[in-house]
């Protein structure tokens, strides 16, 4: 607790956002959602000042990375969401564990939450930033061998690229807790991943702009079409897939669109799907409901963590370019957690597509059994809630010994199905070429569900302001 209210000492000292006097209305927070949107889309088209190129290890970040940390290589969005997204999870697994003792239902213990947290974050993105620079491939040219010291760039220049993507990092926070506190909708976390999905997607269907210097082919699905049909190589294998011999990589075509949307109908229809325990309630003896369980139990957060352990990794990886052997063992490590880039590696790299699934399903499964302990989900945790609320299972005595036992039933397999049920989601979406890729697209749509449950009730309280009093909302 010492080295948590030391951390949250130091928080104090960052700026951040009060909460609103007078709730803003729907569509004034709409407003608010949108300028947050775009000062995060601005900051991912401006570059650092003071850098010549995005090299070395870092030019090869994978969309995963980009996904998951909402970053834009080279900009001010290079760190992305990444800090805040680790300290979040650290702070998270801590609290949630035990380890720390801290009790989120008092408002000194969120407090104290937050503004570790906070601290914690600008932690991360001061190590990482320093990373980066005190790695001069990363972003400058090198006039030696050694990539600390021999670097085309003074040591003030490097300082001020370090001080720029903390300072980012800082924005982004307060964009977060913007959006957290009232002024806007759901979470500048959600937020930015959403939109880095979309424009990912946006991008594989319409973007004119050609893939590479050498040719005139459009990356964009629909433009692809119209230019392939106006030069006569269009053909069966090229419209569902496509693959570009001159870069070596394969781009947008039919098979990924349907993939997607294939996908997208599934994801919906299994975020709806609920699990009923019928029970009663002893103010209304007589009376019977039931209380459901989400199908998806663990929904989005197993490949969620997964995939923040490996961008770690990756990131981890690029600050240790000055050390090959440490280098060369995280490629091993990387390679084998890299998301496959379609169906065409089974059959040339078999192997390393069957590391990968056993590696990526048993981290999803330890994380989505891990996640129910953590955030209170585990039957012991349902069971105290439904006690709580004067909820009681028919037939059965008002024991929570009794209750969890028959909650464990139905949580533990929802939480081992449901893991594997995203996780086949993501790894077909990867094999068939989806736009978004497996994990934006999972993301995304979980992303989506939450706001269209937000904006719902939202519009409900507008509708009828008897519901704010009813639910003590001022």
């Amino acid at each position: 607790m010492a080295v948590l209210e030391a951390l949250a000492k130091i928080g104090e000292y960052f700026p951040g956002v009060p909460k609103p006097v007078i709730k803003p209305t729907l569509g004034r927070r709409f407003l608010y959602t949108f300028i947050a949107l775009a000062l995060y889309i601005l900051m991912s088209s401006v570059p650092l000042y003071g850098i010549q190129h995005v090299g070395g290890f870092l030019g090869d970040l994978p969309q995963i990375v980009q996904i998951v940390f909402a970053s834009t290589q080279g900009t001010l969005a290079q760190l992305g969401i990444g800090p805040i997204v680790t300290a979040g999870l650290i702070m998270q697994i801590l609290v949630g564990s035990k380890i720390i003792n801290l009790d989120l239902s008092r408002p000194e213990g969120r407090r104290l939450f937050t503004l570790s947290q906070k601290t914690l974050a600008i932690i991360i993105a001061s190590v990482e930033a320093f990373g980066f620079v005190i790695i001069g491939s990363n972003f400058w040219f090198l006039t030696g061998p050694n990539p600390i010291f021999d670097v085309d760039a003074s040591a003030a220049i490097r300082a001020f690229v370090w001080f720029q993507l903390v300072f980012a990092t800082l924005i982004v926070i307060l964009l977060d807790e913007m959006l957290q506190k009232g002024w806007g909708i759901g979470s500048g976390i959600s937020l930015f991943i959403l939109a880095g999905v979309a424009m990912s997607v946006f991008n594989n269907i319409f973007s004119p702009f050609p893939v590479s210097e050498t040719t005139s082919e459009p990356l964009g699905f629909i433009p692809f079409l119209v230019w392939a049909s106006m030069n006569g190589t269009l053909d069966m294998q090229n419209l569902f897939v496509r693959v570009n011999p001159q870069i070596g990589q394969t781009l947008p075509g039919l098979l990924g669109l349907i993939s997607m949307i294939v996908l997208i109908v599934i994801l919906i229809y299994l975020q709806r799907m609920k699990v009923y325990i019928p029970v009663t309630t002893q103010r209304l003896r007589g009376i019977k409901t039931r209380v459901p369980l989400q199908f998806l139990y663990v929904t989005n957060i197993p490949v969620l963590l997964v995939s923040i352990l490996f961008s770690d990794l990756i990131i981890f990886r690029s600050l240790l370019s000055a050390n090959p052997t440490a280098a060369e063992i995280l490629d091993r490590v990387i390679y084998y957690l890299n998301p496959p880039r379609g169906y065409f590696e089974l059959f040339v790299d078999p192997l390393r597509i069957a590391v990968f699934t056993i590696l990526f399903t048993g981290l999803a499964l330890l994380f989505g059994l891990m996640w129910i302990e953590v955030a209170g989900l585990s039957p012991s945790g349902q069971a105290e809630r439904l006690i709580k609320a004067g909820l009681e299972v028919p037939g059965l005595r008002r024991n929570p010994r009794v209750l969890e036992a028959l909650l464990a039933k139905y949580i533990y397999p929802l939480a081992v199905l449901s893991t594997l049920i995203v996780v086949s989601i993501v790894i077909v979406a990867d094999l068939t070429l989806a736009y978004g890729g497996g994990i934006g697209i999972l993301l995304s749509i979980g992303i989506l569900e939450q706001y269209y449950n937000m904006i719902a009730y939202e519009r409900a309280l507008e509708a009828y302001p008897l519901l704010k009093r009813i639910i003590g909302e001022s």
